[in-house]
């Protein structure tokens, strides 16, 4: 067993909306995130100053077999529309289950604030998707308010048959106002375009702004990325690891209009920036395992005629 997640202190098994099983983590300075069994889904992550740091919408849905609109959702075994599955796949809206011996991770395991789902195949889903898995993941609130996900996917088919998948942590940052955000580290990459046709486009310009709606495929992108809140004087650095693309999407408002579960100006306070594999499924061969990874944490904004320091922004790992 692994006994570091097992301490109270740190982790909290409760209920949720509408009674949903959920886990609580807290770290000693006050920081902490929950995260709802049913799609194996943080939904909320705060600072020591109890501020919260992912968007939720006021009008997300904890039904099944509606996923939740917010936090950070699993886009498994397919993200969006590529592919023949519902859109973003099905690990999302199934019901994941707490891990009972989980085999050692090498990453920020010193961490007592941490919980290890699991999420296998069923019987009615290998009608839709004929193939069998475990998919393992570990959550890890580290003592600095930083937030890690760290996804272990096995193929266990018995059959010798590879399988193919592609991949997102769906993550919704919480922003002031969407007009006075912006993205750096995407610059001069080249991006698939989702609203025209996936078009294939370089970026052009400094850092990304948003004045309109985005839904952009980055590819072959840097392990961090930044997302300034220049109202708030936040910064939001992700690091990834094994998830080659970036996305980029914010609905803007007409689609948000569209979307029942999302209020109609919602889209003013949030930015979805997911660590990905979009472009090139990952392929797994019987008793392969992928391993992708994600770490998320805030830090105040500093600025120099308008430029991040990067010293203080993308701190060596």
């Amino acid at each position: 067993m692994n006994s570091p997640c097992r301490e109270k202190l740190f982790v909290e098994h409760c209920k949720g909306v509408n009674g949903l099983e959920k886990v609580v983590l807290r770290e000693v300075r006050g920081c902490s995130a929950e995260i709802y069994l049913y799609g194996g889904q943080v939904t909320s992550w705060k600072n020591e100053y109890g501020e919260e740091l992912l968007f939720l919408s006021s009008k997300a849905t904890f039904t099944h077999p509606k996923p939740i609109r917010g936090g950070i959702p699993i886009c498994f075994p397919q993200f969006a529309n590529h592919g023949s599955l519902e859109k973003h796949g099905f690990a999302r809206s199934r019901v994941w289950s707490i891990d009972p011996d989980p085999p050692p991770f090498s990453a920020n395991s010193s961490s007592q604030a941490c919980v290890d789902l699991i999420l296998k195949h069923s019987e009615e889903e290998v009608k839709i998707w004929p193939h069998r898995y475990e998919f393992r993941l570990r959550i890890t609130l580290g003592p600095g308010g930083d937030l890690m996900l760290t996804s272990r996917i096995r193929n266990t088919n018995t059959d010798g048959k590879s399988f193919a998948f592609t991949f997102a942590y769906h993550t919704y940052f919480a922003v002031s106002d969407i007009s006075e955000v912006r993205v750096e580290g995407l610059e001069t990459l080249d991006y698939l375009d989702n609203l025209k046709d996936k078009e294939r486009f370089t970026e052009q310009g400094d850092a990304i702004t948003f004045e309109s709606e985005v839904d952009k495929v980055y590819l072959s992108t840097p392990t961090k990325i930044a997302i300034l809140d220049h109202e708030r004087k936040r910064t939001f650095v992700l690091r990834k690891d094994g998830l080659p693309d970036a996305v980029v999407w914010n609905p803007w408002d007409k689609k948000a209009k569209a979307m029942a579960d999302f209020g109609d100006d919602e889209y003013k306070h949030m930015l979805c920036v997911e660590a990905a594999c979009v472009e090139k499924p990952i392929i797994l061969k019987p008793g392969e395992e992928w391993r992708g990874r994600q770490e998320i944490s805030a830090v105040p904004s500093s600025y120099c005629s308008g430029q991040l320091d990067p010293k203080k922004v993308f701190q060596s790992d």
